[in-house]
């Protein structure tokens, strides 16, 4: 799956406290105790298990062949190469005799989310900034990882599968792929495709000159990292979910978190979160540039979703070129 973007309703559906147990039993993994939705995950796919030997997620009913596979792949990997905490053992179970299809079980990690309501509430100033220093270096743990090759992992034939064109002609290809078809939903003028391609026609030299491929999430946003308080401060307790990372350009991973801040209206943060990765990673203007175009991306994604699904919350009377300008100039002045 990996960069393609599905919508799923592949749920979880009604599970019974028995059905629970035999899972239990057959990883020797103690009595049931109780059970509980996630509330994080657009695709509804895990469940919280508790039982007298500990806490697990349960992830069941794939959306796509080798789901778990690609996910396990990823998460064992990053075990062996950073310090960056992640769910292992991941258990697959192919069989579907319990639940009527396959699953991975995996233990809970401890934390929470710090977009939480209720954690933001409590959150200092300072505490703030420290959060976004922890994620910028939880970042750079993660792309210490790097490979031959631009590519996805293939979880049937269990090996990293190049892109057919270069990373930068694929990254376009997929922009302008998504900016048309958010036509079909929203009012795409001339001036905005015009605008887009001025982006990436300025940027496209940073790609050109792009050759050692990074391990790249795809997914690092709020939702997908634990953060916890010890007596050091906020430290990251867990990153969860690898089904969209790939091998590609690592600044693509800035993005979430970034508009995240930048959504709240928390410009601070946000510079703060990109200046300690660069600072980090010694990146510099061509990191920059390549910047502006993930962040093109990403709003291209969230504008066509957010027609299509009615749920716009920004002044409709913006052209997508006036709307996502200020986030690809964001990037621009961050020196």
């Amino acid at each position: 799956m990996t960069t393609r973007i599905f919508f799923s309703t592949n749920s979880l559906g009604s599970i019974a406290a028995g059905q629970i147990q035999n899972m239990l039993d057959r990883f020797h993994l103690g009595e049931f105790v109780s059970s509980e939705r996630t509330a994080e995950g657009v695709m509804q796919q895990t469940m919280f298990i508790t039982s007298t030997s500990g806490k697990f997620v349960l992830k069941g009913n794939p959306i796509y062949e080798g789901q778990w596979a690609e996910e396990k792949f990823f998460v064992d990997h990053l075990h062996e190469i950073c310090r960056v905490p992640v769910p292992v053992p991941y258990i697959i179970d192919d069989q579907s005799d319990i639940f009527g299809w396959s699953y991975a079980l995996m233990p809970r990690l401890p934390g929470v989310h710090f977009n939480d309501p209720a954690v933001q509430a409590a959150l200092s100033g300072t505490d703030q900034l420290m959060i976004a220093s922890r994620l910028a270096e939880t970042l750079t743990q993660l792309h210490r990882w790097k490979t031959d090759s631009f590519g996805e992992f293939d979880p049937v034939l269990r090996r990293i599968h190049p892109f057919a064109d270069t990373y930068g002609s694929w990254l376009y290809s997929t922009i302008k792929f998504w900016l048309a078809d958010a036509k079909k939903y929203s009012d795409i003028r001339a001036e905005d495709q015009r605008w887009a391609d001025r982006v990436l026609q300025h940027s496209k030299p940073s790609f050109d000159a792009l050759e050692i491929p990074s391990f790249v999430m795809g997914d690092f946003k709020p939702e997908n990292v634990l953060m916890e308080h010890d007596g050091d401060g906020w430290r990251v307790s867990g990153v969860i979910d690898f089904t969209t990372s790939y091998f590609g350009d690592s600044i693509a991973d800035l993005c979430k978190i970034t508009l995240h801040y930048l959504d709240l209206g928390q410009e601070k943060l946000a510079k703060r979160f990109i200046m300690e990765y660069m600072g980090r990673t010694n990146a510099g203007e061509a990191e920059i540039q390549r910047l502006k175009v993930h962040l093109l991306h990403q709003r291209v994604l969230d504008w066509g979703c957010a027609y299509a699904t009615q749920s716009v919350t920004w002044d409709k009377r913006l052209s997508f070129s006036e709307w996502a300008d200020r986030f690809v100039q964001f990037a621009a002045d961050i020196n």
